[in-house]
């Protein structure tokens, strides 16, 4: 950090301005409902360990058709708007799918003797997600314009 950072007063320092705080309010709300959707399936279904993990790759499929549908539909065919893209992209979408689950899962099966349905769980995930995304982009620009 810069001397002349350090130097300056806590007073003079921008403070947090109604739509930031409302913004970061888009963004917990949405990632509340998403992280909720997630830990429940999570524990409806529980990885073992020894099988595929159907509640992670299906969640991180889910997250990632969403965002792709949710990314197309808000820039593309609504109007403007503050709150949709921080609630439902970065909260919502961004709390549901976990890449790090995903990782440990793959670590898990692995570690755990299943070596080739670790690696296909890794590259089948990323490969589904992004025909997921794609697919919901590509039916969001089939639909009517605004």
């Amino acid at each position: 950090m810069a001397s002349a950072e350090l130097d300056t007063p806590i007073s003079r320092l921008r403070p947090r301005t109604r739509l930031q705080e409302r913004l970061v309010l888009a963004i917990f709300v949405g990632g509340v409902a998403g992280a909720l959707l997630r830990t429940g399936l999570e524990q409806a279904f529980p990885a073992s360990g020894h099988g595929w993990p159907w509640a992670t790759f299906s969640v991180n499929i889910l997250g990632a058709a969403l965002l792709g549908y949710f990314a197309t539909r808000l820039q593309e065919r609504l109007p403007p708007s503050t709150f949709r893209h921080p609630f439902l992209g970065t909260g919502l979408c961004g709390a549901l799918t976990t890449f790090s689950t995903l990782q440990i899962e793959a670590i898990t099966l692995c570690r755990n003797g299943d070596a080739v349905l670790g690696a296909g769980y890794l590259v089948t995930s990323v490969l589904v997600g992004l025909v997921g995304a794609q697919v919901a982009t590509v039916l969001v620009r089939r639909g009517p314009a605004r």
